[in-house]
């Protein structure tokens, strides 16, 4: 039996958990996987339903969070040995930055033989200050050199890592997509997509947009609320906006609608324009009830809920940002534009606001790539194939 300990940045709603807990459940008979990860933020949702509805429990280290603190960070990282003394694997798999350097830091201090770490998102830019990216670069070239592999998520990524920024050489890299369920994007749609209008409030001629991710700045929810503004007043079309999730930024983005004339309700049945519906497990759900999916992010990894979108047959508008040209198939399945132009933004929901053809045109067009390219089926074996390998190396 081939164990394999899998860590986690953090038990919170997003694609490693996916990632992890798939790879957790599937891998063949051979392996044996024990998950473990840090304590989400209090701003966002848990993700350990998860693990639960596929039969996992994972092990919680409470000391891992997202922040950094240095004596938080060592008992982590102690407790993280402490695992691996005893667990014995012969595989650790770290997936995203914490993780990554905590538990690489663990496994080469522990002698693991074998080593993996898997970035989910593009972190060199946009996300910290010049002095603290140039650290963790450093940083990360050096765990990179102890690590037997690195997985990247999209072509762009293994890009980034070994020829821009020049973290890792390009041969130790594999190119493995995130893999979900997507099935039930494509089940009883109508069923779901009357319960979940109903409860909203939002009538049949209504168009529903909407947004899904964490409520922090670097989702740029400040576009969305703008496009809100703009489709209000430049289109004849009766349109709800619906914002799906939490965070921080919830309250300033509540008094940018009020600013921007546009009224917003958190919750179920209301006639406000803008929808604040807070986190929703069931997305498949969720989907149904939309007509359009937006995103605006400054920053992006591999984004689950364009994905998702394309799964349940959505066309979409988003802003041109990390992984996302990865995921779309553009001006098919979505209309994309950089962070700078937000009025090419505007003109692109327009088009899909005013058009109901071509809403339907592209409503399809990304369904059956996301199936084919995004499954938990090639996950798996693309993983199991480079945990073959590299135990034989």
């Amino acid at each position: 039996m081939i164990k394999v300990l899998r860590i986690l940045n953090r038990f919170n709603v997003g694609g490693p958990t996916y990632n992890a807990t798939y790879l957790t459940k599937y891998l063949s008979d051979e392996y044996e996987t024990k998950l473990i990860g840090g304590e989400k933020d209090d701003s966002e949702a848990s993700s350990l339903y998860m693990a639960n509805d596929l039969g996992i429990q994972p092990e919680i280290i409470y000391e891992m969070r997202r922040s950094m603190d240095p004596i938080q960070d060592w008992k982590a990282y102690q407790e993280i040995k402490t695992i691996i003394k005893k667990y014995n694997p012969d595989i650790i798999h770290t997936h995203a930055s914490k993780a990554g350097a905590i538990g690489r830091l663990a496994a080469i201090s522990c002698k693991v033989p074998v080593i993996v770490h898997t970035f989910h998102g593009h972190v060199f830019h946009g996300y910290f200050n010049p002095v603290t990216t140039r650290i963790y670069k450093t940083v990360e070239r050096y765990l990179a050199k102890k690590s037997s592999a690195i997985v990247a998520i999209s072509d762009l990524q293994k890009k980034e890592l070994s020829t821009i920024h020049k973290i890792v050489e390009v041969d130790k890299i594999s190119v493995i997509p995130l893999g979900f369920d997507l099935t039930p994007f494509t089940e009883n749609t109508e069923e779901k997509r009357t319960s979940f209008r109903t409860k909203f409030g939002i009538e049949d001629n209504e168009l529903a947009i909407g947004i899904i991710g964490r409520l922090v700045p670097i989702k740029n929810h400040q576009l969305f609320i703008k496009a809100a503004q703009h489709v209000k007043k430049n289109s004849n079309t009766p349109v709800r906006f619906v914002i799906i999730g939490d965070g921080e930024s919830k309250k300033d983005i509540q008094e940018l609608c009020f600013a921007s004339g546009l009224s917003f309700h958190d919750g179920t049945s209301n006639d406000a324009e803008v929808i604040f519906t807070s986190w929703i497990k069931k997305i498949d759900w969720a989907l149904a009830g939309l007509d359009i999916v937006c995103l605006t992010s400054l920053n992006e990894g591999t984004p689950v809920s364009l994905i998702e979108a394309q799964a349940a047959g959505k066309p979409i508008v988003s802003t041109e940002v990390g992984g996302i040209k990865n995921v779309v198939l553009p001006n098919e399945s979505a209309f994309l534009s950089s962070v700078e132009n937000e009025t090419l933004f505007l003109e692109n929901l327009m088009q899909l606001v005013d058009n109901q053809k071509l809403r339907n045109t592209m409503a399809g067009c990304g369904t059956a790539m996301v199936m084919g390219k995004f499954s938990y089926q090639v996950l798996v074996k693309n993983m199991e194939t480079l945990y073959s390998r590299l135990l034989k190396e």
